[in-house]
């Protein structure tokens, strides 16, 4: 049995390794998603392949770094505090491996196998597994353990994001064909290299782009999630607090005890003991940060190692930090809590979040490169699928052109809303709604396939990671 432990060789290295894995990940995500955007233009002959997968490339690139944050600590919170924090070695690297391992696994699968299946259902339902792998493994119940409120707020939008790119896709095709008569928008591409008429093509290079950026703001973020996580792991003196939000600790010690106070007062769902304890550490650092005497027994006594450096001190107060949150979170979540607790709740946890919700603008270039470089591959199997396989006849510029752009709406309108959405679920369900509103219909073997991999998504890897947090962290 492997034995991770702070700043051991092999801890070390198995974050290492973690790293590469989180830009395996969003490589492979990148060349899995990458047919979504670039088949209706691919498929029309509007752009070569090599451009296609170029400009699609470039603008995920641009969508990451235009992209907020909202969305990858959105994945984040599905994880308990105690899994975050800290990431030290010991619980980061079985957490990573399992995260990882499982969403790599069954995004190569469904990629082999032609199918358009959701890099974000991998990542989610790896991230879920980890939370219930860690509640079997400190024998809590389940509804302590999972943020089954994050979780249902995230599959709720995983779960509508389809039906509205469906009927929307669907609702636009009727539209287009009501208002735009050109005859070249809804035929099937001809035999030969010959491109769409003028307008046509560059609508359909139009909504590519669209849909690669949107996709670039939306799943880039999740990456940079994963990515930070991995980071403070290797690096939690420079990373675990944001080196421009760290002033805000120690917390004003009027604001660590309203704070302390709402947490011990609305302990009535579930709340650990854990963030009671992490509460009562920032109130105590807040309140010696008046007195220098009392300031240096604090920090010896909230370090978890011998030495009392300032990495174990900065990583104890993240894991703090996280603890509060997702307690103010809960006491926020509450029916009967006054409204104007809720209220106080709200704002101490907008002062809180800063110091670890962020990431350095070089994470969100590695993201961004990722992404962009697995666009530019492996995007011929999809591409086949979604233009030919979906529906009963070959796939026309107004089809396409209708998911593309719903689909990029409603992508963007996730991405800074702070919900994780599916593109490939998107513009896939996209595709069969402009069928189903031309009247075409689709094949039903196929979506039957489509669907049934859906649905297999978040089971599989729930289970896998589950099982193999729990054996890596024995």
């Amino acid at each position: 049995m492997l034995h991770f432990t702070p700043d051991s060789p092999l801890s070390i290295a198995m974050l290492a390794l973690c790293g590469v894995l989180v830009c395996v990940f969003e490589f492979v995500n990148g060349f899995h998603d990458t047919a979504n955007a670039v088949a209706t233009v691919i498929y029309t002959r509007s752009l070569r392949p090599a451009v296609a997968v170029v400009l699609s490339g470039i603008m995920n690139f641009l969508g990451v770094l235009a992209g907020g944050l909202s969305v990858a600590y959105a994945l984040v919170e599905l994880l308990p505090p105690d899994a975050l924090s800290p990431p030290d070695g010991a619980p980061a690297v079985p957490m990573l491996l399992a995260m990882f391992g499982t969403a790599l696994t069954w995004n190569l699968f469904t990629w082999r196998a032609g199918i358009p299946n959701s890099s974000s259902h991998c990542v989610i339902g790896a991230i879920v597994g980890v939370a219930i792998g860690d509640s079997f493994l400190h024998g809590r119940h389940l509804g302590d353990g999972v943020d089954w409120q994050q979780v249902t707020k995230v599959l709720e939008a995983l779960a509508f994001s389809p039906v509205l790119g469906l009927v929307g896709a669907g609702l636009l095709y009727q539209v287009l064909r009501a208002v735009v008569k050109d005859p070249a928008l809804y035929q099937p591409p001809p035999e030969g290299d010959a491109p769409p008429s003028g307008w046509v093509r560059w609508l359909l290079v139009g909504t590519c782009s669209a849909v690669s950026f949107s996709h670039g703001s939306n799943d880039g973020q999740k990456s940079i999630g994963l990515i930070m996580l991995t980071v403070v792991g290797l690096w939690p003196a420079l990373y675990a607090l944001n080196p421009h939000e760290a002033h805000r600790l120690p917390l004003a010690p009027a604001h660590a005890v309203q704070m302390q106070q709402i947490l011990e007062q609305y302990d009535h769902d579930g709340l650990r003991a854990d963030a009671l304890a992490a509460a009562a550490r920032l109130r105590a650092q807040s309140e010696a940060a008046e007195n220098p005497v009392a300031s240096q027994t604090v920090q010896r006594a909230a370090a978890p190692q011998a030495g009392q450096t300032d990495a174990a001190l900065a990583v104890v107060q993240r894991g703090d930090v996280f603890q509060v949150v997702a307690g103010l979170k809960k006491v926020m979540h509450q029916a009967a809590v006054p409204a104007r607790v809720k209220a106080t709740a709200k704002a101490l946890q907008a002062e809180l979040k800063p110091v670890v919700e962020f990431a350095p603008w070089w994470v969100r270039l590695l993201s961004a490169a990722c992404l962009s470089l697995g666009t530019m591959i492996g995007y011929q199997r999809i591409v086949r699928t979604l233009g030919e396989k979906i529906g009963r006849t070959h796939l026309t510029p107004a089809q396409g052109a209708s998911a593309e752009l719903v689909g990029a709406g409603l992508i963007l309108t996730a991405g800074y809303t702070g919900l994780p959405v599916s593109t490939t679920h998107i513009v896939t369900a996209g595709i069969a709604g402009s069928m189903l509103g031309s009247g075409s219909g689709v094949q039903r073997s196929m979506v039957s396939r489509i669907v049934l991999a859906w649905l297999a998504t978040l089971p599989v890897t729930i289970i896998l990671a589950a099982l193999l947090f729990y054996v890596l962290s024995l």
